[in-house]
């Protein structure tokens, strides 16, 4: 029985983190840390985009010289 699963844990743990930061700072830490998580999240995301389009454009340059490669190529078989 006990653990940090009962309810009353859980309670003395709060009445703690209250008079330790004053009820009105509670929120405003809260606040902070979810913009903290959004903007880790977004940032992530940007990585994968980036990641992408990097991806892409290396793929278009190998693309754009086995082109060149083959047009140099027919241009000396044509000489």
């Amino acid at each position: 029985m006990g653990g940090w699963s009962s309810p009353s844990h859980w309670l003395i743990i709060l009445l703690i983190v209250v008079l330790l930061f004053g009820a009105k700072k509670i929120p405003e830490l809260a606040k902070g840390l979810g913009k903290g998580i959004k903007t880790f999240k977004d940032e992530m995301n940007n990585d994968d985009e980036v990641a992408k389009n990097t991806q892409k454009i290396e793929e278009n340059k190998n693309t754009t010289n086995n082109t060149n490669a083959d047009a140099s190529i027919d241009e000396t078989k044509k000489a």
